[in-house]
C-alpha cells in the first residue's frame, strides 16, 4: 500500500503540473500570467518543491542509471503493446498520459526503492549517521 500512495502523489504531482485537459499549472499560467502572478510564483514553488523531494529521493536511491532503466523498461512494455496491436499512439493524448504515467512510476519507484531493498535484503540504506 505504501508504494501505491507514492506513485499516486508522484502521480498527482506530475498532472498538476502538466496533462492534456485544461487543468493543469502549465495551461493556467498561460491562460492568467499577468493577472495572478503571486499566485502562480507561490504554486510554482510548491510544485517545485515536491520535485525537489522526489527527484532528490529518486537520485539517492536508485540514481540517473536506475531512472533510465526504469524508463527503458516502461518504454519496452510500450513497444510491445503497440507491437500486438493494443496500443495506438496516434492519439496525441493518450501518447502525452502514457508520458505522465511513465514519470510517475519512475518517481514512485525512486521514492520507494530504499523501502523495498530493506524488505528483500533485510539492509537499511544509511546516508548519514550520527554517532
Amino acid at each position: 500500500m505504501g508504494f501505491l500512495l507514492r506513485w499516486i502523489c508522484a502521480l498527482v504531482l506530475v498532472t498538476a503540473t502538466y496533462n492534456p485537459t485544461d487543468w493543469n499549472y502549465v495551461r493556467w499560467v498561460r491562460q492568467t500570467y499577468p493577472d495572478q502572478l503571486p499566485l502562480m510564483v507561490l504554486l510554482g514553488l510548491l510544485l517545485l518543491i515536491g520535485y525537489i523531494i522526489y527527484l532528490r529521493a529518486t537520485l539517492r536511491s536508485i540514481g540517473a542509471f536506475g531512472m533510465l532503466l526504469i524508463l527503458a523498461v516502461v518504454a519496452a512494455l510500450i513497444w510491445v503493446l503497440i507491437d500486438y496491436g493494443l496500443l495506438d499512439l496516434t492519439n496525441r493524448a493518450l501518447t502525452q498520459w502514457i508520458g505522465i504515467v511513465a514519470l510517475s512510476l519512475v518517481l514512485g519507484i525512486g521514492l520507494s526503492w530504499s523501502l523495498v531493498r530493506r524488505k528483500l535484503s533485510g539492509q537499511a540504506d544509511v546516508d548519514d549517521v550520527d554517532e
